[in-house]
């Protein structure tokens, strides 16, 4: 027997939320494409493997290049440029998607990811190619921001936790086949995104409420009441919006008569520095921009962006599989644990996600160092398939519940921005720190010592700073600000 919530549940996920939820989705898609697409083809690449292309006599694409000359610093550079573009979309994307839309702002990616991937795609030089990977990464960037905030505001709020993760989700699908497949799902998520409505949340801040109304009145289905989700909306009330929600197709002039006398007080947007000042905020900056850090500092994009040239040698397969099975491993897993933060707990997912990959870390070391190739691969996997279980879905769903609406977009950059300045530390200086501790010491693996170090360090910090969301109404519960009036 099914019970009652599961019913409710099913009824409130219709395929037109799940149409618009995978169109904004194609963002992150591309933040984990262009992560990586360097990791797999770095010899073709740099020219120092010849690409079966070469060997083609005939081909639609004879007079692209092949390959670009350059060192391994060049290389590093190149990589972590893309992360630079990607700090720099994700602090600027809160102040243009709180003023102009979350809509705008996708549709905006989508456009620089057409443009970053094609400069990649007919690149003949280093700099060129480092311009287009430095508007993907802005692109990139600014998805990180505004599509998990999108997904919070039209995702029921019982199912926020499970849809949340789907940006991780996609962030794992970044298996390469060619550079320039990064326009063409570009393009794709340009065209879909006219099929995608705004934000109702953002609408309602705008007090355009009768158009926010109906937009999640379509996202939920005609069947479902949506009374309780807008009942917070700053400028609802309910007597008066009650017509709407029998009849959302109210003549205009009942719609004028209710905007204008439910948009006598407007929620007061806090920005990217003042949300930093303000001590009400500062202890779910802290929280967010400790949990950035853990997302990166424990390690996972040592094995997204450097697994193969960090492992050849120590597994008995290709490269090629080698990117294969850890991409299918963080899906799988992804998927897997999607339900567990709304099960067991956001907090509890973090600290699982964690001391799993201090494990790891020290596995992996341990078996790099004593050259065991069974217990490297199972280490591998292990690592990518715990980082999905907390590390990676989580962070991008909690800067929307630790703060209230007027400051989610302020907290989502903050913690981003994070994020992206430990990923630019991690691709920049992780082939040089492995290399010199390897040079120095002997052998390998030493650096999955200091991730070791780190993921203690992160667990001990989410321990103590970062509160559980799950179940709680809105910040004000979360924080135990039981006596704030707003």
């Amino acid at each position: 027997m099914v019970s009652t919530g599961v019913r409710q549940r099913i009824r409130d996920i219709n395929f037109y939320l799940i149409l618009i939820i995978f169109i904004s989705t194609l963002g992150p898609l591309q933040f984990g494409f262009h992560l990586s697409e360097l990791n797999a083809p770095r010899d073709i690449l740099t020219c120092k493997q010849r690409s079966v292309a070469e060997d083609l006599r005939s081909r639609p694409y004879a007079n692209l290049p092949q390959c670009i000359a350059m060192n391994e610093a060049e290389f590093a550079s190149l990589s972590s440029i893309f992360v630079v573009g990607g700090l720099i979309g994700a602090v600027s994307s809160s102040p243009a998607s709180a003023s102009y839309g979350r809509l705008l702002l996708m549709r905006i990616t989508s456009l620089l990811f057409i443009l970053g991937s094609t400069l990649e795609t007919l690149a003949g030089t280093v700099p060129i190619m480092s311009i287009g990977r430095f508007l993907a990464g802005a692109g990139a960037g600014a998805s990180t921001v505004v599509v998990p905030l999108y997904i919070s505001e039209v995702a029921p709020p019982k199912e926020r936790g499970f849809f949340g993760s789907m940006t991780q989700v996609m962030i794992g699908v970044d298996v390469e086949v060619i550079l320039g497949v990064g326009a063409c799902i570009g393009l794709a998520q340009g065209i879909g995104l006219y099929f995608v409505p705004e934000s109702p949340a953002w609408l309602a801040v705008h007090r355009n409420h009768h158009r926010a109304i109906q937009t999640l009145q379509r996202i939920r289905g005609h069947e479902n009441s949506i009374e309780e989700e807008i009942r917070d909306w700053d400028g609802y009330r309910s007597a008066e919006e009650e017509p709407l929600l029998r009849d959302p197709q109210t003549t205009l002039s009942r719609r004028e008569s209710i905007g204008s006398e439910t948009s006598t007080k407007s929620l007061q947007l806090v920005g990217f520095f003042a949300v930093v000042r303000d001590p009400l905020y500062q202890p779910a900056i802290v929280a967010v921009i400790g949990i950035m850090f853990a997302h990166q500092f424990c390690g996972i994009n040592s094995i997204s962006m450097y697994s193969v040239s960090l492992l050849s040698g120590f597994l008995p397969i290709t490269s090629s599989l080698l990117i294969l099975i850890v991409s299918f491993i963080n899906i799988i897993t992804t998927m897997a644990c999607a339900p567990l933060p709304d099960i067991i707990g956001r907090k509890p997912c973090l600290l699982l996600s964690i001391a799993g990959m201090g494990f790891m870390s020290l596995c992996l070391a341990l078996s790099l160092r004593w050259e065991i190739k069974i217990l490297s691969a199972i280490s591998v996997l292990l690592y990518v398939a715990f980082f999905s279980t907390g590390l990676g879905p989580v962070p991008f769903m909690m800067a929307s519940e630790l703060v209230g609406q007027e400051a989610v977009g302020a907290t989502q950059s903050w913690g981003l921005a994070t994020s992206y300045v430990a990923n630019f530390i991690v691709a920049r200086f992780f082939p040089i720190i492995n290399t010199m501790l390897n040079d120095k010491l002997g052998g390998s693996g030493w650096v999955y010592f200091i991730f070791a170090g780190l993921a203690v360090m992160s667990f001990l910090f989410v321990s103590w700073r970062v509160p559980e969301t799950m179940g709680k109404k809105d910040a004000n519960e979360v924080w135990g600000r039981t006596g704030h009036v707003d």
